[in-house]
């Protein structure tokens, strides 16, 4: 190690200010010497790009508020892309910031811009990044990826929306509330299509009463520009004419020319860096050890691309580095999507139930009284249970609210809970949460 690098030798690297920000400032609180390396803002995409900006826009989409007003109070909420008071935070708990990309040359050492930066911990979370779709022509034409349509003023006239997924979904939402033409076109039959059918078919139904012309079960096989704008041509021979294309195909793990293969760590461009239960990354072979440490925590892991899954797997990083021994349990991860009517899904999809016998039941939200006070019917609930175990291991619902009504499932599904206890819970009334209520008993009868 060169002696600049001695002189920056710290306790932990951290690559990734996303949830990175938040091992970093834990780490560094707790007594060790922390530098957090960051090449874009210190916070990551999450209060910037996706989470923040998305659900204020879809926010202001119910309130009805204008697009100009929308705009800058997405704007207010996102400190406009200024991201000096997170790094003040990173330095008031002790935090040494580095500004730019970076890599790692060898063991122990991070270099950035030319710099050396020592370690005994490193911790990679350097998120994900957007995938853009093999079509041809598509970068001859106006593109946005999610970050674009979550930071600028415009307002298409006619957009297009690849990918029908809960960017996708979310997006097509925010633009046909504030008047854009919106084309969302998803090569699976349904939006969400991982989710329980039922899911997918809910939301398209709420999408087209907003306006959005769904193109499901079709792909966007070539863009040219026109006089007026773009043509994209699909697989069903049929063409839409837009001013601009959405892109929100998916995302990969952010894990390119970070220096990887230098100390033997396995990953994949496609899934990401390869973690064991206590988040510490899989080496690709015995090593002769070092006395250094990579850890991995975020979207960079491939294991669920959401923000409070990441946050989770901070937590165990930091624990783990502090010698307390904590692995990670992605049983009860939610996944949810902030439309109107909102989704949530937590535990095993029924789509995707290997090895279990799944024992289903489900309530129309049309059969509760909240439903009546709201004045909106749509949705349902539907809970899955191992008919070995007896214990609810999955659920998925869509209606008002449901990211809020339905965490009592996350936490019986995490705490496998005996359906003897839940069939015994009260809900409030009126609340969408009754729904839950012959359902699990229906459950209970059938196990």
């Amino acid at each position: 190690m060169t002696d600049d690098a001695q002189d920056r030798r710290y306790d932990v690297v951290v690559l990734g200010g996303g949830s990175g920000k938040n091992i970093a400032a834990a780490l560094a609180r707790a007594g060790r010497s922390v530098a957090l390396v960051e090449s874009r803002l210190v916070g990551g995409e999450c209060p910037y790009f996706a989470c923040m900006p998305s659900k204020t826009l879809l926010h202001s989409a119910r309130l009805g508020e204008t697009w100009e007003h929308a705009v800058a109070r997405r704007d207010e909420v996102t400190r406009h892309l200024d991201d000096a008071a997170t790094a003040a935070q990173m330095a008031e708990a002790g935090v040494t910031v580095v500004r730019g990309r970076g890599r790692v040359v060898r063991p122990g050492v991070v270099e950035v811009d030319g710099a050396e930066y020592g370690y005994t911990d490193l911790v990679v979370a350097t998120g994900s990044e957007p995938v853009r779709p093999p079509v041809e022509g598509i970068d001859d034409v106006p593109t946005w990826t999610s970050d674009e349509a979550l930071t600028r003023p415009d307002l298409p006239r006619r957009l297009v929306v690849l990918g029908g997924g809960p960017v996708g979904s979310e997006l097509s939402q925010i633009y046909a509330a504030f008047g854009s033409q919106v084309t969302l076109v998803e090569q699976a039959e349904r939006l969400l299509a991982a989710e329980a059918p039922f899911v997918g078919d809910v939301l398209a139904d709420a999408l087209r009463r907003m306006g959005a012309d769904l193109r499901l079960g079709v792909a966007a096989t070539h863009a040219e520009r026109t006089e007026t704008g773009l043509r994209l041509r699909l697989s069903d021979g049929n063409h839409i004419d837009a001013d601009r294309i959405l892109i929100a195909a998916g995302r990969r793990p952010r894990v390119a020319d970070l220096g990887l293969e230098t100390i033997g760590v396995r990953f994949d461009p496609e899934r990401g860096i390869a973690v064991d239960a206590t988040c510490q990354a899989v080496p690709t072979e015995e090593t002769g050890g070092d006395g250094t440490t990579v850890w991995a925590a975020g979207d960079v892991t491939g294991v669920a691309p959401y923000t409070h899954a990441a946050n989770y797997q901070a937590g165990v990083v930091v624990s783990n580095v502090l010698g307390k021994r904590r692995e990670a349990d992605y049983r009860a991860i939610p996944r949810a999507v902030y439309t109107t009517p909102s989704v949530y899904a937590v535990g095993v999809s029924p789509l995707a139930a290997s090895g279990l016998e799944l024992v289903a039941a489900g309530y129309d939200l049309a059969g509760t009284a909240r439903s009546a006070v709201e004045d909106d019917d749509r949705g349902r609930v539907e809970l899955y249970a191992d008919r070995a175990r007896g214990v609810l291991v999955g659920a998925a619902a869509v209606g008002l609210y449901a990211e809020e009504w339905m965490s009592e499932i996350t936490l019986a599904i995490r705490a496998e809970t005996p359906l003897s206890i839940l069939t015994d819970v009260v809900h409030a009334f009126p609340t969408y949460g009754e729904a839950i209520e012959p359902v699990l008993r229906e459950l209970a009868e059938q196990l």
